[in-house]
């Protein structure tokens, strides 16, 4: 590649928000560079597992003993990575960070990001989650609000395909939705026993989930959920939303983009006299060569923590402690969801029913505290929600000591009773003293700084927490099932892979990183449109947003650049 070719914008990661920069600004016909620090994920032809079944593997999907020690924090989520999935999760001795306090850093290093990964819940806020921090004076407000991402949330939902049922909820607003996945019969017995017994504004619905439900010709190369479940190793269908099967092929087709992968870029170029940022210095994963490309926008889409870390390592005679970081803001309010507690039961209604295929998707529980008067709550800020999932039991359960031969047989193909589990996911607040750095004497492979994380849970968190288990044993006792057994597993932030904050958006830029359209405050050609530019964090799955930011953010860019702005 000649590094003397002056693009017009250059994208940072290829995950949920790199490949729908890269889709947007090219579609605007910005010739774009699109630069990912891990390998080539090609669709369907590098889905190397897509097709595997468990007995193809020599310990059935577990990990060795050695990949166990590769993956030792990567492993702390608890149910990933796996045998046919672990080329989609960073080796931790390979890719170290550091830990002042406990932070669970989940990755993915290669095109396409976490978007093979993730969880693919689609939900929007509303203006309760925009307005939350100017009411009770959390952090920095907003400077939008719903109305102003309602349109990019319609473009997004269309295009990707979310399937899932409108509600009506002022905390839950409704979308372009495609026909909703099915309840099985005993998440709709929690429905009813929700529906009659709570009179608050909670309810049961299926989750809304970025998976094409209908035969459509819609989705140019994508085909509908085969129901296989097999989401992490890659869908060869195109079933579920990935920048791999939609959002680069989309930029590819237009003849604008390039795509490099093995390329780690650690610092955007800033040019004291234009006051813009010029282009981004790399260095080559494979050959260690150090590499620098021009480019008139830059969109940082590499992931919240490690955009943050490119503009730490982004330093220059205006911005000695890197680019948007005059005012110490850089780094700070680092934020996650709870994970890991709720509630378990069981019931031995519906013996003579069972479930067809296996869903890609559970339940979901709208926040219903904190939303007015009559939910408020005096022992904590903001709300929560649950999502959860019900199966009938393993078979092992069934097999007696004794059992063998022909009663061994009979009983490893009977199914046990229902079981049905409900997860809480919960708000945490902006607190400034949570906040990465850069290590002063940790380096990586590369040379380069690694990332030293003190965040933790506070009064807040914990205290919501409580609600979080009550309130998931009450609703379980409702629907009169059985074996209801709370849990609250040891954890910290990161868990729940829904990582924000540290370029936050804001009004001042006192107190701020980024304006209201992801430009960098004191350098309007920086974009940053990951999870890092978030202010708060609600309590719903974040990436729908960060998408429909990172659609508003590109057309904005465009306009700019077709306007002179930037040259």
């Amino acid at each position: 590649m000649n590094q003397n070719t002056v693009y017009d914008a250059i994208v940072v990661g290829t995950g949920i928000t790199g490949g729908w920069a890269a889709k947007e600004l090219c579609e605007n016909g910005l010739k774009t560079l699109v630069l990912e620090r891990g390998p080539m994920v090609r669709h369907i032809e590098d889905y190397k597992t897509m097709h595997d079944d468990p007995w193809d593997y020599k310990f059935r999907g577990e990990l060795s003993r050695d990949d166990k020690k590769k993956y030792h924090k990567q492993l702390r989520v608890g149910w990933a990575p796996t045998e046919d999935s672990k080329h989609f999760f960073v080796n931790d001795l390979e890719h170290p960070y550091q830990e002042t306090k406990r932070f669970d850093w989940i990755r993915g290093y290669q095109v396409g990001g976490r978007s093979l990964t993730w969880g693919r819940q689609s939900y929007r806020w509303s203006d309760i989650d925009f307005e939350a921090n100017l009411k009770d004076g959390m952090g920095v407000d907003w400077p939008v609000r719903y109305k102003d991402i309602s349109p990019w949330y319609d473009k997004v939902e269309r295009y990707i395909g979310v399937s899932g049922q409108n509600l009506g909820l002022r905390q839950l607003p409704d979308g372009k939705f495609l026909p909703p996945m099915q309840l099985s019969c005993v998440e709709q017995d929690l429905q009813k026993a929700i529906d009659d017994k709570f009179e608050d504004d909670r309810l049961l619905t299926i989750g809304r989930v970025a998976h094409i439900t209908e035969n459509t010709t819609e989705f140019k190369g994508r085909g509908p959920c085969q129901y296989r479940d097999r989401c992490w190793r890659g869908c060869p269908f195109g079933g579920y939303f990935s920048s791999n099967s939609s959002t680069l092929p989309a930029a590819e087709r237009t003849g604008n983009m390039t795509l490099r992968p093995n390329s780690i870029v650690h610092e955007v170029v800033y040019d004291e006299t234009t006051k813009k940022a010029t282009g981004v210095k790399i260095i080559d994963a494979e050959t260690h060569e150090k590499l620098e490309f021009k480019g008139k926008i830059v969109f940082l889409c590499a992931s919240a923590m490690a955009s943050v870390g490119i503009l730490f390592q982004s330093k220059s005679k205006s911005f000695p402690n890197g680019i948007g970081n005059n005012y110490d803001e850089l780094g700070r309010n680092i934020m996650d969801h709870h994970y890991a507690l709720g509630a378990n039961a069981s019931t031995g209604e519906h013996s003579n029913r069972y479930h067809k295929g296996r869903r890609p998707n559970g339940f979901y529980i709208p926040r219903f505290v904190n939303l007015d008067e009559k939910t408020k709550r005096k022992d904590f800020l903001r709300g929560f929600g649950y999502q959860g999932n019900s199966s009938r039991t393993d078979w092992s359960e069934s097999i007696a000591e004794a059992g063998y031969g022909n009663n061994l047989k009979a009983a490893i193909l009977k199914p046990g009773n229902w079981q049905i589990g409900v997860y809480g996911f919960g708000e945490m607040l902006p607190y400034h003293d949570n906040r990465v750095t850069l290590s002063r004497d940790k380096k990586d492979q590369w040379g380069l700084p690694q990332l030293d994380f003190d965040v933790e849970f506070k009064e807040n968190e914990y205290k919501m927490r409580e609600a979080i288990k009550e309130e998931a044993v009450a609703m379980l006792k409702a629907a009169n099932f059985e074996n209801i057994e709370p849990y609250d597993k040891e954890t910290g932030p990161g868990l729940g892979i829904h990582e924000m904050g540290g370029a936050r958006m804001g009004w001042n830029p006192r107190t701020s990183v980024v304006n209201k359209h992801n430009q960098v405050h004191d350098v309007p050609n920086i974009y940053v449109t990951d999870g890092a530019f978030m202010t708060s964090a609600a309590c719903v799955n974040p990436s729908l947003t960060y998408m429909a930011f990172t659609a508003r953010a590109a057309n904005h860019a465009a306009e700019q650049f077709k306007l002179g702005k930037f040259a």
